[in-house]
């Protein structure tokens, strides 16, 4: 499946949970729930951060790092199913890090 048509099935599959978005980044995608990233469309495919929530939807999957050098993420094994898919991603968002904000020079916090 290409890239654009397996980021279109995403967003489909997760349109019930609301406050999802995805972006085009470096031939692939970054999806974001609530402005946390949880995941993205890689070489390999669809993978997820390696988190308690995503291990406990996909106790099958094994982690593998989505490109050299980066920290390894779970390959989605539950796609074709969206109730399962969205109750994952819902549950993942306590465990993803706060997206940084940009830092505006002098006196940023």
């Amino acid at each position: 499946m290409a890239d654009k048509k397996l980021a279109a099935y995403v967003m489909e599959q997760l349109s019930g949970l609301g406050e999802v978005r995805s972006i085009s980044m470096m031939g692939g995608y970054l999806f974001y729930y609530k402005e946390r990233i949880f995941g993205g469309i890689y070489e390999n495919g669809f993978l997820v951060k390696d988190t308690k929530a995503a291990r406990n939807y996909m106790p099958d999957s094994t982690p593998e790092p989505p490109y050299e050098g980066a920290k390894k993420m779970l390959p989605v094994t539950i796609l074709e199913d969206g109730e399962k898919l969205r109750g994952m991603v819902s549950e993942m968002y306590g465990e993803l890090p706060e997206r940084k904000g940009k830092t505006g020079g002098k006196g940023a916090t």
